[in-house]
């Protein structure tokens, strides 16, 4: 049974974020807040883990799955030929409800990378998760906890009843406001939006 440790949302205690570092460093399979839902995750180099994401899941190997970087610095070294527009952009809308598509770089593990050498890179605004990551000095794997039927899952308690046998950390942050990121593709020219979800506001006016 997976083991639940209580975050506070704005001011994560060391203690618990050192804990869940420690057990991704260990190949653990963790869910944890985002600022649009709950994410299942694990370190992006551990790819025995990842297949266990997929297998959780019941979705195929070969669907890509984002990650969430701390900072622009830490998406700069897992993307590659990010134009000055691109990045001014990331600047102003990160951290933010957005995945970003973005060329991938040599540091991105090739079992990470789409057909297309292309990564979705995050940088969610949430304390909880970013703490986590930067605790961990490396991204980890982001990708939406549901139901079987599809339907996000926002509340820690049905997230446990329901994967509290298949993963070994729940973060538990609170009951969220379930919404999917934005997602952006910038590996062309201009920016196109392949899903439109939380912050389309902000990215309409950036």
């Amino acid at each position: 049974m997976a083991v639940k440790l209580t975050i506070h949302p704005e001011h994560p205690q060391t203690r618990h974020v050192s804990r869940v570092a420690t057990d991704l460093q260990s190949g653990h399979l963790i869910i944890y807040p985002t600022d649009t839902n709950y994410g299942l995750g694990c370190d992006i180099f551990n790819k025995k883990t990842i297949d266990r994401i997929y297998n959780v899941k019941r979705e195929s190997a070969k669907k890509p799955l984002s990650f969430v970087c701390a900072d622009l610095t830490d998406l700069a070294l897992y993307a590659r030929n990010i134009s000055n527009a691109h990045y001014r952009l990331m600047k102003r809308l990160l951290p933010g409800p957005y995945t970003f598509i973005l060329e991938a770089s040599r540091e991105v593990p090739k079992f990470m990378m789409s057909k297309r050498k292309t990564v979705g890179i995050r940088v969610p605004n949430n304390e909880i998760c970013l703490a986590i990551v930067r605790e961990l000095g490396r991204p980890i794997v982001s990708t939406s906890v549901s139901d079987r039927s599809g339907e996000a899952l926002n509340d820690p308690i049905d997230i446990e009843g329901i994967y509290g046998k298949n993963v070994d950390t729940i973060v538990d942050g609170g009951v969220l406001i379930s919404e999917p990121s934005t997602i952006v593709d910038l590996t062309g020219d201009d920016p196109i939006i392949l899903r439109e979800g939380k912050g389309m506001d902000a990215l309409a006016g950036a």
